[in-house]
């Protein structure tokens, strides 16, 4: 268990990250930020930062020395530079996490090997075998890379009468994976958190709205069965256990069906503290940032208990120039990222409303 003073690293320096040294500092720790670029949130609010690729193994080194365990904001670290770094000292989540989740095709292959459902799926290394896929699982379907995609980047649908091959090259003709089209009723997400001990706690299961592939608001509670949540939970602490899983995650989920007729497909997993789980800065005892802390630095996890009903919306690109606005607002939570530039599609902050059940 890390004392105070102690140092976290994390790896990335984006508004996650951020929101980790801030909630690193409520708890007395420090947080040392290593990223590439030199002019990211969460150097404005760190302790120590380190400007360096994630392959130059020299100040990776540095880096090690200078902190007591190390942690990422995001899932797209190289394996090998976790794998440098856990030499030296603990990675949590660990570096294992961090391969299943990096490839969409070896994360579904996880989740189904512990019997949870997912959406049906094929290897497409290339566009020969993207034919031979969509034979087998139809259209409307969705090819995605295997490899870096987030907000609705690396993927396309595949609709009647698209040109597949086309399709496959607008991707950059890499390795991808089909998935089959999900009729879902609602987007869900988990977040929950394991500890270096092995305690396990979820806070409510919060329902997703997208727009543009981009997450825009989150509710808590979802609006799905008791049944359902309790199954939902019992899916992410299955992975975590599995995993050996250290620190936050969240496991997106889409709910098919309604009412008794309910069931559960895991779409993806992310291996950190999570948009969706923003809400819990202001609704919760315990917000995920704070909980990640916990987990990593091998503290008790705190109580995720939820204050009320909870809104949580994401300002994208200019709905954060109406700041001024929403701070005007009784009642409403705002949170910005500190972000020198402002582009369509980008996440500049987000604002909460709580209200009492």
């Amino acid at each position: 268990m890390l004392a105070p003073g102690s140092t976290i690293g994390v790896l990335g320096g984006g508004q996650l990250a951020r929101m980790l040294a801030l909630a690193g500092a409520r708890l007395g720790l420090k947080t040392h930020v290593y990223a590439p670029g030199a002019e990211e949130p969460a150097f404005d609010v760190c302790a120590a930062r380190s400007v360096a690729a994630y392959d130059d193994y020299v100040a990776l080194d540095a880096f090690a020395k200078s902190v007591d365990v190390i942690t990422y904001e995001f899932e797209n670290v190289p394996a090998e530079t976790a794998d440098f770094l856990d030499a030296r000292k603990p990675v949590r989540p660990n570096p294992r996490v961090l391969a299943v989740t990096q490839d969409r095709l070896v994360e579904k292959q996880f989740v189904q090997g512990l019997g949870i459902a997912t959406a049906g799926f094929a290897d497409v290394p290339d566009a020969g075998a993207l034919a031979r896929a969509v034979a087998k699982l139809g259209r409307p379907s969705i090819l995605k890379t295997r490899r870096f995609g987030y907000d609705g980047k690396g993927q396309a649908a595949i609709r009647d009468g698209g040109d597949i091959g086309a399709i496959f090259r607008g991707l950059g003709g890499a390795p991808c994976i089909l998935e089959s089209f999900v009729d879902f009723a609602r987007e869900i997400s988990v977040v929950a958190a394991r500890g270096l001990d092995g305690e396990f706690r979820a806070y409510d299961i919060c329902e997703n709205t997208h727009e543009h592939h981009i997450l825009a608001r989150t509710t808590v509670p979802a609006r799905i069965s008791p049944e359902t949540a309790a199954k939902a939970v019992e899916c992410a602490r299955a992975i975590t256990l599995s995993a050996d899983y250290v620190g936050v995650i969240a496991v997106e989920m889409f709910v098919v069906g309604a009412g008794s007729d309910e069931t559960l497909i895991v779409n993806e997993i992310a291996p950190r503290v999570h948009n969706s789980g923003h809400w819990t800065l202001d609704g919760a005892l315990t917000s995920q940032f704070e909980q990640h802390v916990r987990a990593v630095a091998g503290w008790p996890l705190g109580s995720p208990r939820r204050h009320g009903r909870v809104v949580m919306r994401n300002l994208i690109g200019e709905a954060v120039e109406a700041f001024a606005e929403i701070a005007h607002e009784d009642g409403a939570c705002l949170h910005l990222y500190g972000k020198k530039e402002n582009r369509a599609g980008r996440k500049m902050g987000h604002v909460t409303y709580v209200e009492a059940e």
